[in-house]
């Protein structure tokens, strides 16, 4: 069976440098993708990759917490929303307030995250949540998405997916992926297009 433990107070790890750089990504990524108050951030995150480790290895909810210090420090003022995409062990279900989920019209399902069942970060999210729920399925409702350290966000942004070109591609050893969407081309030869929504 494998190993369930988690890493907490690591001395190797900073802390800070890793708050720091996740406000860093996350400003970055809002000013990229144009993100508006009340818009969708869908994060998925490997802790493990964070400290050098492989995908599913090191789960720290040290590091889950940093990240999310770092990131909702951004979001918050922003006023933009954030949600958390769970681990391949429940299906990349998404954690993300009661309110939005309904507001989106997105089916509650039955699990509560655990670091090793759902990752340290969607765990974290979960815990500070005002009135979490568990998705099965964004159902493509985001409106960008940060992948940090592998994880495979994509799915869940709506269509048209692009990509962002970050400065930043670190945060501690993960690399970051980020992405927008942006409104399908419709029309032909003779349309006109808005250039403000490419």
């Amino acid at each position: 069976m494998q190993d369930l433990k988690t890493y907490e107070n690591d001395s190797n790890v900073d802390l800070n440098a890793i708050e720091k750089d996740a406000a860093d990504v996350t400003a970055e990524i809002l000013k990229l993708s144009g993100l508006k108050p009340g818009q969708l951030l869908v994060i998925g995150c490997s802790s493990s990759e964070v400290v050098g480790e492989r995908v599913g290895t090191h789960s720290s909810m040290d590091v889950a917490g940093a990240l999310y210090r770092g990131i909702t420090s951004v979001t918050d003022k922003a006023g933009v929303l954030i949600c958390a995409q769970c681990c391949e062990h429940l299906n990349r279900a998404i954690v993300m307030e009661r309110a939005e989920a309904e507001k989106l019209g997105l089916d509650e399902v039955n699990v509560i995250p655990q670091p090793k069942a759902g990752g340290s970060f969607g765990t974290t999210v979960y815990k500070n949540c005002k009135d979490p729920v568990v998705v099965e399925s964004l159902m493509q409702k985001a409106d960008a998405g940060m992948d940090i350290g592998g994880v495979m966000v994509g799915m869940h942004i709506k269509p048209v997916v692009v990509p962002l070109k970050i400065a930043k591609r670190n945060i501690g050893q993960a690399i970051i992926v980020a992405a927008r969407r942006r409104p399908k081309y419709v029309g032909g030869a003779r349309a006109a297009y808005n250039e403000a929504l490419e």
